[in-house]
């Protein structure tokens, strides 16, 4: 190693001397699902975080709907970009906390990566015909633990237990053990609230007026000066502190946006109305599959041997919420529609 090479020892001990008493320090992580050396170079959080964005399932992000299904327009929000404006957020925040931005940036990396094609109506859709609860943050705690594959003896990506349980609980249930988790958590509700907003406009679905008129006087009239507000409050209301917080009239603020956005945009508006379709297409996937196994392992390049039905419904529901939405309508087109009645 040359003598102006900085070491992961050399990072480690940056962090110790500089980061927050409050911060996860790479340094003393604890531990991951399989033994395994360090890294010469790079820290354990920035391994993880080195891991998600070359998985497989990171990269069909781009191709996963946030809300809008099939929208006209080379500029909505994709789960991937979705994605990287949390990855932001949240790097800003624990940088201005000294918080870990590795660790914080890896969460915000995988915590959507077991998210369904077609959103949330995707995650509803199998949760409706699975034998077993399904979200989508269990799902990609999953992805990370089990169904990426890094070497062959080694299922999962054996990542530390820091990022594994940022990924379960960014949920708003949730409760993560660690403030860089708890970074993740807010930041998530902050990019989707306004970045959806912005979504909206541009579909036509809302304009500026009709945002509520408090929340805007309070939070700001752009989704610029809304984040910037929102990382702001945080910062000022968590620093020196063990915990990552908001005041009560931001996130009074924040609550009234979402609640408008629940009640105007993400129930019962004209987007959603494709909705509907998208979900019965998921579960008459999922029955074909379950009722036609073989075809199932074939295609999917699973085992075709199965203990028992609830394994068959795991792998087949792991299969379908790894699509794509164009490869999910795809394979219901190969399945459910004539092939004949398709060339005609």
């Amino acid at each position: 190693m040359g003598l102006n090479c900085w070491s992961r020892r050399q990072q480690e001990e940056w962090e110790t001397k500089f980061l927050s008493p409050y911060a996860a320090l790479s340094g003393m992580h604890r531990g991951r699902q399989y033994p395994e050396a360090e890294c010469e170079f790079r820290t354990a959080f920035q391994r993880d975080r080195d891991r998600i964005i070359h998985s497989k399932a990171f990269r069909r992000l781009k191709h996963k709907t946030q809300v809008f299904i099939a929208p006209e327009g080379d500029h909505y929000r994709t789960r991937l970009t979705h994605t990287l404006e949390v990855a932001q957020i949240s790097r800003t925040i624990a940088r201005a906390l000294r918080l870990n931005e590795d660790l914080t940036e890896a969460i915000a990396l995988g915590h959507d990566l077991g998210h369904t094609p077609f959103g949330h109506a995707g995650e509803e859709a199998l949760d409706e015909v699975t034998p077993f609860r399904f979200s989508h943050y269990e799902q990609s705690l999953r992805v990370v633990e089990v169904l990426e594959q890094r070497t062959p003896e080694m299922p999962g990506l054996n990542l530390t237990f820091e990022v594994r349980d940022g990924i379960r609980n960014h949920s708003s249930s949730g409760r993560p053990a660690t403030l860089e988790g708890q970074i993740v958590q807010l930041a998530d509700r902050i990019a989707y609230i306004n970045h959806d907003i912005d979504d909206a406009i541009r579909a036509g679905l809302l304009t500026p007026e009709q945002l509520p008129a408090d929340a805007v006087e309070i939070l700001g009239t752009s989704s610029g000066k809304r984040i910037d507000t929102l990382v702001k409050d945080i910062v000022i209301n968590s620093f020196g502190k063990p915990l990552i917080a908001q005041s009560s009239v931001i996130a009074e603020a924040m609550a009234a946006l979402r609640q408008f956005m629940f009640d105007k945009i993400y129930i019962g508006s004209a987007a959603k109305f494709e909705e509907q379709k998208a979900k019965k297409m998921l579960q008459a996937l999922y029955q074909y599959y379950l009722e036609n196994p073989q075809v199932f392992a074939a295609e999917s390049k699973y085992s075709p041997d199965w203990p028992d039905e609830e394994a068959l419904a795991r792998a087949v529901c792991d299969y379908i919420s790894g699509m794509t939405d164009r490869y999910a309508i795809s394979k219901f087109l190969e399945h459910s529609v004539p092939h004949n009645w398709q060339r005609y």
